[in-house]
């Protein structure tokens, strides 16, 4: 057994979104996003073949589902489930301090 924490060891520099997984068994991953400044690239979506479920634990992101302009505001607390296929992408994430989510694929 192993204690970790979920907001330590956060590299200093982010020049991509940091992707780790944090346990996988099977039919389930999940995993510690880092992000500051980050959006999906222009004209790319996120199409998964699982569905996800993702909670915010610190800073703001915003999201948007493929086929709407409304952009959804995440902050610390708040969680989504996106069904498998449900396309959608981060259209922002905070500049100032680093977005950390928690994201479970099953």
């Amino acid at each position: 057994m192993n204690k970790e924490n979920i907001f330590k060891n956060i590299p200093a520099a982010l020049p991509a979104e940091l992707f780790e997984t944090i346990l996988a068994n099977g039919s389930i991953r999940l995993e510690r996003i880092i992000s500051k400044a980050h959006a999906t690239p222009e004209g790319q979506w996120y199409d998964q073949e699982k569905n996800e479920w993702v909670l915010l634990l610190r800073g703001s992101a915003g999201i948007r589902l493929e086929g709407s302009d409304q952009v959804t505001v995440l902050e610390a607390g708040d969680y989504l489930l996106f069904p498998a296929h449900v396309k959608h992408r981060v259209e922002w994430t905070q500049k100032d301090v680093e977005t950390i989510w928690l994201a479970l694929h099953y």
